[in-house]
């Protein structure tokens, strides 16, 4: 059965300077991995559960607070390698998600410029096709069309200011989380 806590304090003699703690009790280090995922140990990926739970610890603190993960496994189940490894595991893991949350927030952006460039020239065509209706036309059906290509030419620029004004923010928050996951300091600790 996993056990999480979230701390906040430490005993005062063994407590890195300005540093909050996350700690995690687990009865076998396999509790934190999928165990699902036939990689190596060093490359397997985090159980879900262990992974929403680190995430969100992370990000209740500021993002420059130096954090520390401590890690409670029974004595039995720990090998004498397995400290170091545990660690490079979760570093090895949250490095690849910062990566992954890299490459999608570029694809994003790409996605963002070409729907600027398509919403920008549907915009263009709204403006010409506004103007040659006001210049052939006159009356009720114009001033319709007139004003129908206007709103329509304007809401075809919401998604790309959607994107370059708000969506990309979670993206880049996430990344910024998996990159302080990827560096964490992690103190492996028998119970």
């Amino acid at each position: 059965m996993l056990w999480l806590n979230l701390v906040t304090g430490w005993p005062a003699e063994a407590r890195p300077p300005a540093s909050s703690i996350i700690e995690m009790r687990l009865n076998q280090p396999q509790q934190l991995f999928n165990s699902l995922d036939p990689s190596p140990f060093h490359e397997r990926d985090l159980d879900p559960d262990a992974e929403d739970y680190l995430v969100d610890s992370v990000d209740e603190f500021p993002l420059k607070t130096p954090l520390t993960l401590v890690i409670h496994i029974p004595a039995d189940q720990i090998q004498p390698d397995a400290q170091g490894g545990l660690g490079q595991a979760i570093h090895n893991y949250f490095a690849y998600r910062r990566n992954e949350t890299r490459r999608r927030l570029r694809f994003f952006f790409r996605d963002g410029r070409i729907a600027l460039v398509v919403a920008l020239a549907f915009l263009l065509v709204c403006i010409v096709l506004r103007q040659l209706a006001l210049a052939f036309g006159q009356g009720l059906p114009s001033q319709i069309v007139d004003e129908g290509l206007y709103i329509v030419g304007w809401v075809a620029m919401w998604r790309p200011l959607e994107i370059f004004l708000y969506d990309w923010r979670p993206i880049w928050h996430r990344y910024r989380l998996f990159a302080k996951l990827a560096e964490i300091r992690i103190d492996v600790r028998t119970t």
